[in-house]
């Protein structure tokens, strides 16, 4: 994307949409931007972007893939998987990097907790590699809580949580 086009930004046009197959290459593309120098980690086979149907759309409505999209291009994506009874799993949250820090991951991530809001998870859980620190900030913003440290092919992956239980229903 052109340097003009990010200069117009309006995080109110950012749409928000569940993918499509239209929008498979797009999501391949931010899945492979978002890979560290290049390489898909041992503990991710990246199988779930070769088969959107399979891993997002198939199991009665309880996952799903959004994108964003602005100026008719898709400039982020975020995934839930229902992982288990009453527990999902944020996956793929990925940004282009010349629109990153304008709120769109913010703007996907609560697309996110509001649909495992609505579909009555009472834990999400996610995980990232320790050098993404604007992501990690992001998820402590929403109120995450660090669980645990693993290490993956010489790297600390970390290991986050989010309790929707706790949540008041006032």
């Amino acid at each position: 994307m052109t340097r003009s086009a990010t200069d117009n930004f309006d995080l109110d046009a950012v749409t928000l949409r569940l993918a499509g197959d239209a929008e498979h290459n797009a999501v391949r593309e931010l899945f492979e931007a978002g890979l560290i120098e290049g390489l898909v980690p041992d503990n991710d086979t990246g199988a779930d972007i070769e088969n959107l149907q399979e891993a997002y759309f198939a199991d009665d409505g309880k996952s799903g893939l959004w994108v964003a999209e602005f100026d008719n291009q898709v400039i982020g994506m975020i995934g839930v998987q229902n992982t288990s009874e009453g527990e999902a799993e944020i996956r793929r949250l990925r940004v282009r990097e010349d629109f990153r820090r304008r709120g769109v991951g913010a703007k996907l991530m609560e697309q996110a907790l509001g649909f495992c809001r609505r579909h009555g998870f009472l834990k999400v859980i996610l995980d990232v590699r320790i050098e993404r620190g604007p992501a990690i900030a992001l998820f402590e913003k929403f109120g995450f809580q660090h669980s645990r440290t693993r290490e993956i092919d010489n790297r600390k992956m970390l290991d986050f949580y989010f309790d929707l239980y706790r949540e008041s229903t006032a």
